[in-house]
């Protein structure tokens, strides 16, 4: 798959059939449609290319928005490639563009740019300035230049919204199994291994704390969860506190995984975690000792799941 900043530095080098959307998650519904693109493509020997667009719309449109994406850009561009698209353009959203008209932004990225041959796009989408157009004024289009509208079926759009709409709640209350269940696939948290304050290795449980640096990324909620990483080739399980650390009057919410039967040091390293389970929500206890003696029913539980976790 290539990558590509912006359609107009898209030089198509072949005819395309195209789909535009933000495809956060890259769930099983995303793949559903993403995969009938590419098997499309390569039945009429053309490039299958995905047209998305970052920041997110609503992050430039509704500055009072404080939208929490599943997905990092370039994690979901991790996602994407296994896919097998041919093309993914991330092209720059910003206001000027979001002032295109649906013509302009047709002919020129669409036509010009891209060489659409087919646009696959949902029944109820929108574009253009004020998104305004919609897909009867894109069958218009496409009968002017010379390209095929697919839809995507309200049923299928229905099915792709409920479960971005189900992900993202279930992550907010740390159900991480209907989480996986729709994305199909663990969901996962990257970014790099910075210092604590080091409390973990009073207790006989040194942490890896992960800073996660897109503020946009949605972090599930405070608890401890079951994970994995890969760390030097090999994939090694460990429990993922979420939160303020309140028995020890944490303010700041942070993200610390103590690793099983594991040690090494993972200082300013790049790390995914990927979660398995929700093990409990935050507690507070009344001393470290309770906190210690959690912990270590954490680690019990954790060993036990695992050995059954296929």
């Amino acid at each position: 798959m290539k990558e590509h900043s912006s359609a107009r530095s898209y030089k198509a080098e072949k005819p395309c059939v195209v789909t535009i959307g933000t495809f956060d998650g890259v769930h099983v519904g995303h793949k559903a449609i993403l995969e009938r693109l590419v098997a499309s493509a390569k039945k009429e020997g053309i490039q299958s290319v995905l047209l998305t667009f970052f920041p997110h719309p609503r992050m430039v449109l509704q500055k009072e928005s404080n939208i929490k994406l599943i997905n990092t850009i370039s994690e979901k561009k991790e996602l994407l490639e296994k896919i097998g698209l041919d093309h993914l353009i991330v092209h720059p959203f910003t206001r000027e563009f979001s002032r295109l008209s649906a013509v302009d932004f047709v002919r020129d990225l669409l036509v010009e740019s891209i060489r659409a041959k087919k646009v696959v796009i949902g029944y109820d989408h929108r574009f253009g300035r004020n998104r305004n157009a919609s897909i009867n004024e894109m069958r218009e289009f496409g009968r002017l230049f010379d390209f095929e509208v697919v839809e995507i079926s309200a049923q299928e759009i229905s099915e792709v919204t409920v479960s971005s709409t189900k992900i993202r709640k279930a992550l907010e209350e740390g159900d991480i199994a209907t989480a996986n269940k729709f994305l199909g696939y663990s969901f996962m948290l990257s970014g790099v291994v910075v210092p604590g304050k080091k409390i973990g290795r009073t207790i006989a449980y040194p942490t890896a704390n992960l800073e996660v640096k897109e503020k946009y990324k949605l972090i599930p909620a405070n608890g401890v969860y079951i994970v994995f990483s890969e760390i030097n080739g090999k994939m090694v399980h460990g429990i993922t506190s979420i939160g303020t650390n309140p028995t020890v009057g944490g303010e700041q919410r942070t993200i610390e995984t103590y690793y099983l039967d594991f040690e090494d040091d993972l200082y300013d390293r790049d790390m995914r975690i990927q979660f398995i389970a929700r093990i409990r929500k935050e507690e507070t206890f009344e001393n470290v000792s309770e906190l210690q003696e959690a912990i270590q029913r954490d680690e019990a539980y954790a060993r036990n799941y695992l050995k059954n976790f296929g």
